[in-house]
């Protein structure tokens, strides 16, 4: 291995010569992404929460843009927009896949469905032991 001019310091793998190293208090990127620099998902948040006025019932009233792409999308769905039906069915969706475990109501559940319950958890009992 070829050895650094300043002495017996063995150059190799993980010991670079001592005159390529980082200088202390300089930056190994220096015109990387500057401080205060916004990514797409602050951008994008940004421009959501913008607060625009919007005519309801005759009257005015501020709303960010996201209450209003939510509005119009329900707004259409409702008229029979089946684009805007698919969006917001998708929503949904992934809306209640995100719900908490257990967060189910259980008092709706009928006699019927805890006989069901008890049914399945027998059979599972059983075929376990």
């Amino acid at each position: 291995m070829p050895r650094d001019d300043g002495g017996d310091y063995e150059v190799g793998y993980g010991k670079p010569p001592h005159h390529t190293r980082f200088v202390k208090g300089q930056s190994g990127n220096p015109r990387g992404r500057p401080p205060g620099a916004k990514n797409l998902k602050t951008l994008l948040n940004n421009a959501l929460n913008e607060l625009v006025f919007v005519t309801e019932n005759g009257g005015r009233r501020k709303i960010s843009k996201r209450e209003a792409i939510v509005t119009q999308l329900v707004n259409g769905s409702a008229k029979g927009d089946f684009k805007a039906i698919q969006i917001l069915l998708a929503m949904l969706r992934d809306i209640e896949g995100h719900a908490e475990p257990g967060a189910a109501d259980h008092a709706t559940l009928t006699e019927a469905d805890a006989q069901m319950i008890q049914r399945i958890r027998a059979r599972f009992l059983g075929a376990t032991e």
